[in-house]
């Protein structure tokens, strides 16, 4: 064994400072992420009606755009960040894609704005595996629940926040049909948005600087070998076949639910209850940041907790708890007559939805060598992002379009697609404890 080896081994763990500052800017970049992957929902109506396109193409700018090369650049990216400087990788991706969000501004058909999506998307994949594997070298085991707790809080702040600034701006805005910007000429007040949540990006970016790159630390039978090949991944991942598959399909399929019903939520408050997208952003906004964040950080906590109790399979009981509590929730609140209590479902519906995912990360950062982290971490963003963020709105567009074939429909479609998928992510997530346990087991001897 190398002396940089025994060095990294025997180094102690960040003090708590230096933990929690890295994971809060680390949480920011995530916020910043989700804010300019979202705020295209509080545009369904402008979008549709400047481009004369269909909900369906709607639900495929938010959706496979964004999500199609977000996954697929996760996985080459991830390698580097097993590899090379994670804090370097993390601040060119946020820059890239905060510029490209600023150019979805500039789109003035539904291809431009395809591809503009497409480029948010490559910039996103750099974010969350590289994170990952830095928090896990920041926090031991027990600690790391919570810390990937805060840091996927950034999900949920992320959204509201895109809610929240997409009804002040197009409040603002309201009434005018083109502002002129300089240099630039004549826009859309819904152009205008992108370069509002866009281009200020580019500050967070200089900010990751500020962080430090922990050190890399394993077991001592990982850090007897040379770093990772796709050899070595693909026997990871064969040995632990059963776990991946199930935790990734239960996981993923909450994933969907939540896209599916929060992709279309202004959408339905205006076209079920007449409440312009202005007014039930704010609101809804309100309800994702204190209700998406309260449950993906308790999740966390009740995930270390059953850890430190001795079950290895907690991440996995997290999830099922969460997929069975959103099975009435997911299946009913469309369907409510008066918006304010429809509008009240949303605050169970969000804790729930966001009850599992810290859990999930730290349950799969759990069982995989520290060499493979960001890979495997590229491996489960590919596919839960692919079936919920490509997906998830699609599969109710879908439904609206060409099975009841009526906008006004909307309703019915989200409470097929929120029930449906509860259901199918809790039988998955139960059948995924013993395979897990295995793995944990493994992992440890």
């Amino acid at each position: 064994m190398t002396d940089s080896v025994v060095a990294a081994k025997e180094a102690p763990w960040p003090s708590p400072v230096t933990g929690w500052y890295s994971v809060t800017i680390l949480m920011l970049a995530y916020i910043a992420s989700y804010v300019d992957r979202q705020i295209l929902t509080q545009l369904v109506g402008p979008i549709r009606a400047d481009l004369g396109i269909s909900d369906t193409q709607f639900s495929l700018l938010h959706g496979l755009a964004f999500a199609l090369f977000y996954t697929i650049m996760g996985i080459p990216i991830a390698r580097l960040a097993d590899r090379y400087s994670r804090r370097a990788i993390v601040a060119t991706g946020v820059a890239f894609w905060s510029f490209m969000t600023g150019i979805c501004g500039l789109a003035s058909n539904f291809w431009q704005l395809f591809a503009a999506r497409m480029g948010v998307g490559v910039g996103e994949a750099a974010l969350s595996p590289a994170a990952y594997s830095m928090i896990s070298d920041l926090f031991p085991k027990e600690r790391r629940g919570a810390a990937l707790g805060l840091y996927s809080t950034g999900v949920f702040l992320g959204i509201g926040f895109a809610f929240m600034i997409g009804a002040f701006v197009i409040s603002r805005l309201e009434g005018l049909s083109s502002l002129d910007v300089p240099l630039i000429g004549a826009v859309r007040p819904w152009q205008v948005v992108f370069f509002v949540v866009g281009f200020p990006g580019l500050a967070l970016a200089a900010l990751l600087l500020t962080l430090r790159e922990p050190v890399r630390r394993d077991s001592l039978e990982a850090a007897r070998v040379p770093p990772s090949s796709i050899k070595d991944l693909v026997a990871f991942l064969k040995l632990n076949r059963a776990t991946i598959l199930l935790h990734f399909v239960g996981f993923s399929t909450i994933t969907l639910v939540f896209n599916a019903i929060i992709t279309w939520a202004p959408a339905y408050f205006d076209r079920r209850h007449g409440i312009a997208v202005q007014d039930s952003g704010t609101w809804l906004g309100l309800v994702v940041v204190i209700f998406g964040t309260a449950g993906i950080f308790l999740g966390g906590l009740l995930s270390d907790r059953f850890l430190r109790q001795g079950k290895t399979h907690g991440p996995l009981i997290v999830g099922v708890i969460a997929a069975t509590a959103l099975v009435p929730v997911a299946g009913s609140l469309s369907l409510i007559t008066d918006p304010r209590l429809s509008m009240a479902m949303f605050a169970p519906f969000l804790f729930f939805v966001s009850f599992p995912f810290a859990a999930a990360i730290a349950g799969l950062q759990m069982i995989t060598p520290n060499r493979l982290r960001a890979q495997v971490g590229a491996l489960y963003l590919f596919t839960v992002n692919l079936t919920g963020i490509g997906l998830g709105g699609t599969f109710t567009a879908v439904l609206t379009d060409y099975v009841f074939q009526s906008d006004q429909m909307l309703h019915f479609s989200m409470a097929m697609a929120g029930g449906g998928g509860s259901i199918v992510a809790a039988i998955v997530l139960y059948c995924a404890i013993g395979p897990f346990k295995a793995s944990a087991a493994r992992h440890a001897a």
